[in-house]
């Protein structure tokens, strides 16, 4: 598709693949965007039953790995495109920027970069099923429904939220919670590492939603402080939607957070040009 307007390029989360996407992605193309969601390496563009039932290509994969990725899709693109991620994919958004790959950025309901220790109940919760068996850090752990429902669709029915669970769920990359939960405490060294005082890193907005259990609005608020508290003059603003859950990206009403996205990243990409 030809196009004027700047390239979008959508990074998913844990448990998910590019379809989760299928909501912004149409949604930013009808309004003229070329847009690249790539999967994770393993993902690629397979379908989620092909995952389930074949995760190998998933083990021992860890943020690095999927930063590197991106970001040669990213700079094999004509221009810097505006970069968004979801959950895991919001922290990969976090790192991409680091690696200065786009013009605005925005976190949806992102994972904390490294050496942010705000972790609520809630969100220790998501992780514990993996986190529990330190024997299966590079594994594949599938998500169960019932996990799913909590993680996912906790403003839903379990049967509603099941029928999320047959269309979307695929296996875990242990490696990346390992990871994530260990540079909590590791700010230098940890694989989520990030330099927050980067004094030319182009605009980034965290989004939260009022009553997401993975990354609750106190995480959004915590990585907003961190980039805010290091003294660089790059732009980081935060939002916050109420009744929003983790499943910000497809939940009913989720056109007010994509246009919201949009037209925040839009404009900044502007000023930032």
């Amino acid at each position: 598709m030809t196009t004027t307007k700047t390239p979008i390029v959508l990074v998913h989360g844990l448990w998910m693949t590019p379809k989760s996407w299928d909501t912004w992605a149409a949604y930013f193309e009808a309004r003229g965007h070329q847009v690249i969601r790539p999967g994770w390496p393993g993902i690629d563009d397979r379908e989620v039953a092909d995952i389930r039932n074949n995760p190998d290509a998933l083990t021992g994969i860890g943020l690095a790995q999927i930063a590197d990725h991106y970001e040669r899709i990213i700079r094999a693109l004509p221009e810097k495109p505006i970069i968004m991620g979801h959950s895991f994919g919001g922290l990969l958004t976090q790192m991409l920027a680091d690696r200065d790959l786009g013009v605005a950025y925005v976190g949806v309901t992102p994972g904390q970069p490294a050496g942010i220790t705000t972790l609520p109940f809630s969100t220790v919760r998501t992780s514990f099923p993996i986190l529990r068996n330190p024997f299966g850090k590079n594994g594949a752990s599938p998500i169960s429904k019932a996990h799913f429902h909590f993680t996912f669709g906790n403003d839903l029915t379990r049967a509603e939220s099941d029928k999320l669970w047959e269309e979307y769920a695929v296996n875990s990359y242990n490696r990346v919670f390992f990871e994530g939960v260990a540079a909590a405490f590791n700010e230098k060294g940890g694989a989520s590492h990030v330099d927050y005082g980067r004094t030319d890193r182009a605009p980034l907005l965290v989004i939260t939603g009022e009553i997401d259990h993975v990354v609750p609005p106190a995480i959004g608020k915590a990585i907003v402080k961190k980039y805010r508290a290091s003294g660089s003059p790059a732009l980081v603003e935060y939002k916050e939607f109420a009744g929003r859950t983790h499943r910000i990206v497809s939940q009913d009403g989720w056109e007010e957070v994509a246009d919201y996205a949009l037209n925040w990243a839009t404009s900044h990409a502007q000023l930032s040009a």
